[in-house]
């Protein structure tokens, strides 16, 4: 039961740190939506492409940072995990459903229905991606996750050595 309300936290988290940087208006992180979707933008005259790609890696460094600093956290501190494969474990679990989330929640649902994801002077350009493309980007990234948290299990050993 503490893992469920944990991973609904780190979610929480994941959205309140998307919802900070898009603050009133998709305008202001145009670096998450599609690469067509900032080359049209681009095109009007709306975006530089450039600073909004170089926003977007400021953003994103920050972004992944507190994700992997919490999740560590989380893990090591919280529920005090010292072997490997439970921290293993435990991150990819975390890594996964946060993974989903964002596709299904947040790509899906809230930029595909909240105004606040509409720009002007874009209007007809699309700017969420379709069903099959979010399942299978998020099918890949369920893999890749593997790596991702045997790095995580692997720190989490070392903090515990500590």
């Amino acid at each position: 039961m503490l893992l469920l309300f944990q991973i609904i936290l780190y979610c929480l988290l994941y959205l309140a740190l998307v919802k900070c940087a898009v603050r009133d208006s998709g305008r202001n992180c145009l670096y998450f939506y599609p690469q067509e979707f900032l080359d049209e933008a681009q095109r009007r005259g709306i975006a530089n492409k450039d600073e909004e790609m170089c926003k977007g890696k400021h953003f994103m460094t920050f972004f992944c940072l507190v994700i992997f600093a919490v999740l560590v956290a989380i893990i090591a501190g919280w529920n005090g995990v010292k072997d490997f494969n439970t921290a293993c474990a435990e991150a990819y679990l975390f890594l996964v459903t946060v993974n989903w989330f964002d596709g299904l929640v947040i790509d899906l649902l809230w930029v595909g229905h909240s105004r606040i994801w509409r720009i002007e002077g874009m209007e007809g350009v699309p700017y969420v991606k379709p069903w099959r493309t979010v399942f299978i980007k998020r099918s890949a990234a369920s893999t890749l996750y593997l790596l991702v948290a045997a790095a995580v299990g692997g720190i989490v050993v070392l903090i515990g050595k500590i």
